[in-house]
């Protein structure tokens, strides 16, 4: 199956399972409050399936699944007979109304911590945020980090993986600066440090957020050995083997992967001699790396090899598992992470401090759905958290279009007294509709400029 496939029907399950929790939230609290529902629809335009339950709900899945709605009786779009008024969700009172409004976004928080406890009950490998060392000359190294510290809180924030201290950071675009708390490796002894970050550059589709900061985190490494050789390659040509140890390029000693990298990207078409190691002995050979361009235009030698890797270092993979119980506190919290990320990211985005060229739309989210769900359950259980997150979030902004704009409308009668008048709402739709699609084509073009 094509990765395009793949990732398009990743992409349907996780929407059409992030929309139908959201429609049912709606659903579910307006029959609870008396409210006649006359159809769930998952989806838009020309039914595909549909089928009808004892109290009159017509349930639909159509053929665009890029949405959803459900649509109750209301005297403001249907005429409804005297009889059936108080079944209307305009006779409601404001308080009945802001809870089934209310009931979408909740449901995607719910479901959120459901997967997340799901998650953690079936168990995810993760890694400690460990720091190795840090990037001479960077916000890290200005700040006298010290390797071999893990990083246990940000700002006072607890973490234990790094996924989580991941998160905390990127909250922090825009702070002047960083308080991290360390634990030594070997000593167990916990200290705190700050980080100067006035001056932080951080461009999220080149870089990790711990590389901005100079923070390399210790993980396997590309070793100079050679693990795999592509056919008709430079280095194929060369006679260089499997096995081999790369330890010199015209005298120059290789102590890394990166150098040796750096050293070949930058000599296309130039001969190279090349002291290996080979069943130890040492051999010389000359190799020519070939010339490609990459997708930014930019021309760079290749030489055609994939080095060996070194184990993980111990003690940093490990497995989170909870129990049922535990779990769902740890599901409480990683939603409420995520929540807080997102309503910081929103603020961050109005304030200037993360530009709109970072927005992310449908292909992107299509991507992450595939990739996620080619990892297996668990990292795709996470992605639906996150996402389900998102959506909670978004809508429940206050644009009028959105559920956030109609509990705006409703607290506004509710201190008023009385309805905010169609014609304003009318007005604030159109506006609500506007910055949506605005937003929209902005994160459209973003992913399209990305592929």
């Amino acid at each position: 199956m094509s990765a395009v496939i793949w990732n398009l029907l990743s992409f349907i399950v996780a929407l059409g399972v992030l929309i139908t929790v959201h429609e049912f939230g709606h659903f579910w609290v307006a029959r609870k409050n008396g409210v006649l529902v006359k159809r769930f629809s998952i989806g838009f335009g020309k039914a595909l399936v549909s089928w009808r339950d004892k109290q009159g709900t017509e349930f639909v899945i159509a053929a665009i699944p890029l949405g959803g709605y459900v649509r109750m009786l209301d005297e403001r779009v249907d005429p409804v007979l005297p009889q059936f008024k108080d079944l209307a969700f305009n006779h409601k009172t404001v308080w009945q109304r802001m809870a089934i409004i209310a009931a979408g976004p909740v449901a995607n928080f719910i479901f959120a911590v459901f997967a997340l406890w799901l998650m953690y009950l079936l168990g995810v490998q993760t890694m400690r945020p460990v720091i190795a060392d840090v990037t001479p000359g960077s916000i890290a190294a200005v700040a006298g980090m010290p390797a071999q510290q893990q990083i246990i809180s940000v700002n006072q924030h607890q973490a234990t993986d790094a996924s989580s201290v991941n998160l905390l950071l990127v909250e922090q675009i825009g702070s002047s600066s960083i308080t991290l708390g360390l634990q030594d490796m070997q000593t167990q002894r916990q200290t705190t440090i700050v980080l100067n970050t006035a001056d932080w550059q951080f461009d999220p589709e080149a870089q990790t957020v711990f590389d901005s900061l100079g923070l390399n985190l210790a993980r396997p490494k590309a070793l100079t050995e050679v693990a795999h050789i592509a056919a008709g390659s430079a280095a194929e040509q060369a006679g260089l083997l499997v096995h081999d140890k790369i330890l010199r390029i015209d005298g120059t000693a290789i102590s890394s992967w990166t150098q040796l990298q750096d050293v070949i990207s930058n000599a296309a078409e130039q001969p190279l001699l090349f002291d290996i190691e080979r069943d130890g002995r040492q051999v010389t050979l000359s190799a020519t790396p070939k010339l490609i361009v990459n997708d930014d235009g930019f021309s760079q030698g290749v030489l055609g090899v994939t080095p060996k890797v070194s184990d993980w270092p111990p003690g940093v993979l490990y497995t989170q598992k909870y129990g049922a119980v535990d779990a769902v506190a740890a599901g409480i919290s990683h939603t409420w992470q995520f929540t807080r990320l997102s309503f910081s990211m929103i603020a961050k985005l109005v304030m200037g401090d993360v530009s709109v060229k970072h927005l992310s739309g449908p292909i992107a989210i299509a991507q992450g759905a595939g990739t996620t769900a080619s990892m297996g359950l668990v990292a795709f259980l996470s992605f639906l958290a996150l996402i389900s997150v998102n959506l909670g979030v978004i809508n429940l902004l206050p644009l009028p279009v959105l559920d956030g704009g109609h509990l705006m409308y409703m607290l506004v009668e509710l201190i008023r007294g009385k309805p905010v008048s169609e014609k304003t709402q009318e007005v604030g739709f159109r506006f609500g509709a506007l910055v949506l699609l605005m937003l929209m084509g902005i994160a459209l073009l973003n992913d399209i400029s990305r592929l």
